[in-house]
């Protein structure tokens, strides 16, 4: 019996699900996370999955994103094949369509991150559209869609290589991992395709991503099949690693690990790695002609109810528009902050045409000065209501590193603020200059945006969200991830931590 799906419905469904994951995380995922609470006995990184979990049940209460980056989305679409359409638009502009809508809700608007012409003028769709759309003709009378929305952190540390048949699998996975660093936001789920061509491998990996987190049941029953022998194995070892949460060290890098396999050539075997960071966003649902798809949003009830450090006696205050270079240099690598003041925002375009002005010997735009300020790396969420700005996490700080020896030598610049870790140029020139990198969580933007008490841009408005702003706060977390010496947090925190892991035998498996 042929099932009709009205244009409408699948629209709907679509909308409906992206405004859904932006707000409400897996209960799989949750439950992940509270038990890597529940375990983790590294302090700061107990505290940035804290953070995390704290921000979840913020957004879910607030109906606002769980962090900043609100993704590009990528929809898998499964076409029964006694299914006909109404209407005469396609799979892809429907799921544009109902992507469209969602990014421009007025009452949860979604950050536009998709850009046209990518080796060109890199223009903003101003929708975050197009989406990515895979579709697949199945058996039966339904049409079932994955949908996911992943922000560009995580995707930047894909890792694809043509292995030989008789490479392993392990040995490549355990080498690409800590080249990743923190900038996938972990902890999260790792997604592994093997086989096929290169791009189906690929395609393999970012599905792989949708399924539920089982790990521990998994391994309470044992490994079966090769593919779950090979999870149960990597998930071991790379927690093994001592990465962490937010790459601080810990015992929790990975809540699992997921591996989709296709026959592939006898010469060949495609191996992609895709992680997802902690704002995990997917969902599932079904359309079998009767309506658009329900969502029914969790209990708050199912939320751990976490508590996140306050003001205590290792947590030092901080005054941003009186501080000086002697007071930064008491600051330890690993030292939690509690920040206040004025912070000046700007991330890749806004960095290049700063650094453009200034090695031109021109002046800034009028009103932005730079000297005795920190720079936080963030391009935040529309605001909505009574907010001063929308969710404003960090962004991953690598990407500005070629700028960072411009920035503190020309314009006065004291420090930075973003997530991840910074490369050796970045960290040489932080030691240099005697100036600071903190490290606010990534995954927790709701939660870091109720600090910021006022905004306003002071430059580059057609730029959107990567504009300068200004930013009056009180209170904001942050871990000094690179001190005046340039000691970096993320070098020496998963040498400690993977140390420690041997040394405590900590049981994974």
């Amino acid at each position: 019996m042929t099932t009709l799906i009205k244009t409408k419905d699948f629209i709907q469904s679509i909308e409906d699900a992206l405004q859904f994951i932006s707000y409400y995380h897996p209960q799989d995922f949750l439950k992940a996370m509270k038990h890597a609470y529940d375990v983790e006995q590294n302090p700061a990184a107990k505290n940035a999955i804290a953070q995390i979990l704290a921000n979840s049940r913020m957004c879910a209460i607030g109906h606002r994103p769980l962090c900043q980056d609100t993704g590009a989305v990528t929809c898998f679409v499964k076409i029964g094949m006694d299914v006909r359409f109404e209407g005469d638009m396609t799979v892809q502009e429907m799921v544009d369509e109902g992507t469209r809508r969602a990014y421009c809700s007025a009452t949860n608007p979604l950050r536009k991150s998709i850009l046209r012409d990518p080796i060109g003028t890199r223009t903003n769709t101003k929708d975050n559209t197009p989406t990515v759309v895979h579709i697949e003709m199945v058996h039966g009378n339904a049409v079932e869609v994955a949908i996911a929305a992943k922000g560009g952190g995580s995707e930047n540390k894909t890792h694809m290589k043509m292995l030989n048949p008789s490479d392993s699998v392990v040995d490549y996975v355990l080498s690409q991992i800590p080249l990743m660093g923190a900038g996938w936001c972990p902890p999260g789920i790792i997604g592994i395709g093997i086989g096929g061509t290169p791009e189906k491998s690929a395609i393999l990996a970012k599905e792989s991503l949708n399924d539920p987190i089982d790990i521990q049941d998994l391994i309470k029953r044992g490994p079966k099949t090769a593919e779950e022998k090979l999870r149960v194995e990597l998930y071991d070892k790379i927690n093994r690693l001592g990465i962490g949460a937010q790459g601080l060290g810990g015992l929790t890098t990975v809540l699992d690990v997921k591996v989709k396999t296709y026959p592939c050539h006898a010469v060949s075997k495609a191996t992609t790695i895709i992680p997802n960071c902690a704002a995990t966003r997917h969902i599932d649902f079904k359309l079998d002609g009767t309506g658009p798809a329900k969502f029914t949003p969790p209990s708050l009830d199912s939320y751990p109810d976490i508590k996140i450090g306050g003001a205590g006696a290792d947590v030092r205050r901080v005054n941003l528009d009186t501080v000086t270079k002697e007071e930064m240099a008491t600051w330890k690598m690993g030292e939690t902050l509690l920040l206040s003041g004025t912070i000046l925002t700007g991330r890749d375009a806004a960095h290049k045409r700063i650094c453009d002005l200034v090695n031109a010997g021109k002046p800034l735009p009028k009103g932005v000065d730079f000297h005795k300020k920190f720079i936080y790396y963030v391009g935040p969420v529309p605001a909505v209501g009574d907010e001063v700005v929308g969710p404003a996490g960090p962004t991953t700080s690598t990407r500005m590193d070629k700028f960072v020896e411009t920035m503190l030598s020309k314009t006065g610049l004291y420090g930075m603020i973003g997530k991840s870790e910074r490369g050796p140029e970045a960290i040489a020139s932080i030691k240099k200059h005697k100036a600071v990198y903190l490290m606010a969580t990534g995954g927790a933007a709701y939660l870091v945006s109720k600090a910021i008490k006022a905004a306003k841009i002071l430059a580059f408005e057609d730029l959107g969200m990567e504009a300068v702003r200004e930013f009056k706060i009180v209170d904001m977390p942050v871990t000094v991830a690179v001190d005046s010496e340039g000691n970096s947090i993320h070098q020496i925190g998963p040498r400690i931590w993977s140390q420690k892991i041997k040394e405590i035998n900590f049981k994974y498996i």
